[in-house]
């Protein structure tokens, strides 16, 4: 009862008296005394809660908000183009800055009204409660970081192509957002070159991943692996391609089919029917070609490829290589027709094969059918008195 007395006297509207002048008073009690107004009489029978009970639920609401805690709030205001107030419980308004409203770079003459919207609940991280005012600070970035990171480590184990955006480069190779998020695609597994170029920035890019681990916070792409596999998705045996000689050896010629990502191997006597003795007589690095595919190993990435089957006469890559890629559509359409001839022709054979050897087991069986009445007839003539 002294507790219920005591908030009575703290909080409720009394009328005012006269201070004993021989007591100290505080200055709280000596204004309260002057201008405190009329004690309203209420009938506390009519009310739903007792002034005791609501002066206990009072004393006895606590917020307690730690670091790390996540928490929903309501967008409140904007104070200014860097700064929201969020109404999450307490008894003042927490703050949300610009910086820790996006994972996203944010521009030039971007502001926090860009990434939130009055009146919207979202979910927050407390990233502060030490602030000398005593206001807690707020982040969205904690969450969409996080949320960033589960997805891609998703998508790592589907394996699919993704898309970034080139943000920066350096000597090693350039920095690509994706899902919001920094990662590193080495100088090596850029199309084109080693070294990554400023006019790359902004350009989006198809991308794979190299290595994805969150402990570490590492995120290597490549846009070569990207190209690469789509590109081998599309090379199949007696396929038609277009590339340039990149490279000259003994034993053949490199091919490059996709910009330095995907290459195959002309060997020298894939070149022509005819010997050939000199490879560099016929083809030089840089030179344009067209050539068919004879075989594919799409793991390793490695192509086995033939212009002696793009031949109108044989020899003839030797002394008109560019008669040869003119005529080299024709040519494998026409290599096209003729395997398709000679699988029906090889279809049509198993199965005349097939109805052949029906042919001799149905007779077999007649005849083996035909004996063993012989046999039962020569029995019954036995076996007659």
């Amino acid at each position: 009862m002294e507790e219920t007395n005591t908030w009575r006297s703290k909080y409720m509207v009394e009328i005012p008296r006269v201070l004993d002048p021989s007591e100290d008073h505080t200055r709280f009690e000596k204004y309260k005394s002057r201008y405190m107004g009329r004690y309203n009489q209420v009938d506390a029978t009519k009310a739903d809660i007792s002034y005791e009970e609501f002066g206990a639920m009072v004393e006895n609401q606590h917020y307690s908000f730690n670091v790390g805690d996540r928490v929903v709030g309501r967008v409140e205001k904007f104070d200014g183009p860097q700064r929201a107030m969020i109404e999450i419980g307490a008894k003042t308004f927490a703050l949300l800055p610009l910086r820790e409203a996006t994972i996203a770079p944010i521009s030039s003459g971007e502001n926090i009204a860009d990434f939130i919207t009055i009146g919207e609940e979202y979910e927050f991280e407390i990233v502060s409660d030490t602030r000398d005012d005593g206001q807690v600070m707020l982040s969205l970035k904690r969450i969409a970081y996080e949320k960033a990171w589960e997805k891609l480590i998703e998508l790592y184990t589907q394996d699919p192509v993704i898309e970034g955006t080139v943000v920066q480069v350096n000597r090693g190779g350039a920095i690509v957002l994706v899902e919001g998020l920094r990662a590193f695609c080495p100088g090596s597994h850029i199309l084109g070159s080693a070294v990554a170029t400023e006019a790359l920035v902004g350009q989006p890019m198809q991308l794979k991943f190299l290595e994805v681990n969150r402990e570490t916070s590492k995120l290597v792409v490549s846009q070569k692996r990207a190209v690469l596999e789509h590109a081998m998705e599309e090379i199949q045996r007696g396929n038609l391609v277009q590339g340039v000689v990149s490279a000259i050896k003994n034993y053949g010629a490199f091919i490059d089919l996709a910009q330095g990502s995907l290459s195959g191997l002309l060997h020298i006597s894939q070149i022509s029917y005819d010997r050939v003795t000199d490879i560099q007589s016929t083809l030089q690095e840089g030179m344009p070609i067209k050539c068919m595919v004879l075989d594919s190993d799409k793991s390793n990435g490695r192509i086995a490829l033939s212009t002696k089957s793009l031949e109108p006469e044989p020899g003839m890559m030797l002394h008109d290589p560019q008669r040869v890629f003119d005529l080299a559509e024709d040519t494998a359409a026409k290599y096209h027709a003729r395997l398709e001839a000679e699988r029906i022709a090889r279809e049509q054979a198993a199965q005349e094969m097939v109805l052949g050897l029906g042919d001799d087991l149905e007779a077999l069986t007649s005849e083996q059918q035909s004996s063993g009445a012989i046999d039962n007839d020569l029995d019954v003539i036995e076996n007659s008195p």
